[in-house]
């Protein structure tokens, strides 16, 4: 393997924040290793990076073995991961109230939100313990619901908080391995999920009104600038939101 090349496994990257996010790291010297659900996508997107070496691995996060396999084709085709853009996430549910949301739905958004980013999270902690040199670096998409909720998102904001935890325990896990993990917490990128928005989103004051967005290639730079630190630097938590969204004083 080149002891120079950077290996970033990039999960979501079919589409939005995850494509741009693959594109802006291979821009950057990365090599990408994309996975998603389907790979007509993904094969989209590695066209977009413009490198020849982008692997990749369709992949279910919810799904212990998918996980399994997809950090072992990238340690089979490139002996190391050295970045995990933990990405892939569900708005399922989203403007339904409490009473109304049902148990499966519930469970599908914890299971992409929560469980999908602890199964990529173990398997990149694993390799990157063991691998020589040792280390690496975790970044988890949050968002502005780990701080503040929309009205009507109840799982979709709790798996969101849960991400905060899941990355302060990593942080704290890692110090020994010289594995870093951050935050990135995006408010209202330009991607399918937030089409509506510009439409006119409900409010907390029971109003419908349409909200300001940001390009998603804005949040992209922000990883790509997280993943270029040294190890033993890290943006523990970045908020990335467009300027004038309901976030501060929302509510």
């Amino acid at each position: 393997m080149d002891p120079v090349r950077k290996i970033a496994v990039v999960t979501g990257a079919g589409s939005g924040i995850g494509r741009s996010v693959a594109v802006a790291l291979a821009q950057a010297g990365w090599t990408p290793v994309l996975a998603g659900r389907r790979a007509e996508p993904l094969a989209g997107t590695a066209e977009l990076t413009g490198r020849d070496d982008t692997l990749c691995v369709p992949t279910d996060v919810t799904s212990p073995d998918a996980v399994g396999a997809l950090f072992a084709a990238a340690r089979d085709r490139y002996g190391r991961v050295d970045l995990l853009f933990n990405n892939a996430g569900s708005f399922a549910g989203g403007g339904t109230p409490v009473e109304d949301l049902d148990h499966d739905t519930w469970r599908a958004v914890v299971d992409v939100n929560l469980t999908g980013a602890f199964l990529c999270a173990r398997e990149a902690f694993r390799l990157m313990k063991e691998q020589t040199p040792g280390g690496g670096r975790i970044i988890n998409n949050g968002s502005i619901s780990a701080h503040s909720p929309r009205p009507h998102s109840i799982a979709y904001t709790a798996t969101k908080h849960a991400v905060t935890g899941l990355t302060k325990s990593l942080s704290l896990d890692g110090r020994p391995y010289r594995i870093a993990c951050g935050q990135i917490d995006i408010g209202n990128a330009a991607t399918e999920m937030t089409r509506r928005m510009r439409d006119g989103i409900l409010q907390a004051n029971g109003e419908l009104a349409p909200e300001p967005v940001m390009d998603a290639a804005d949040v992209a730079r922000t990883v790509a600038h997280m993943a270029s630190l040294p190890l033993e630097a890290n943006i523990q938590f970045a908020t990335v939101m467009a300027t004038t969204m309901p976030y501060i004083g929302r509510g």
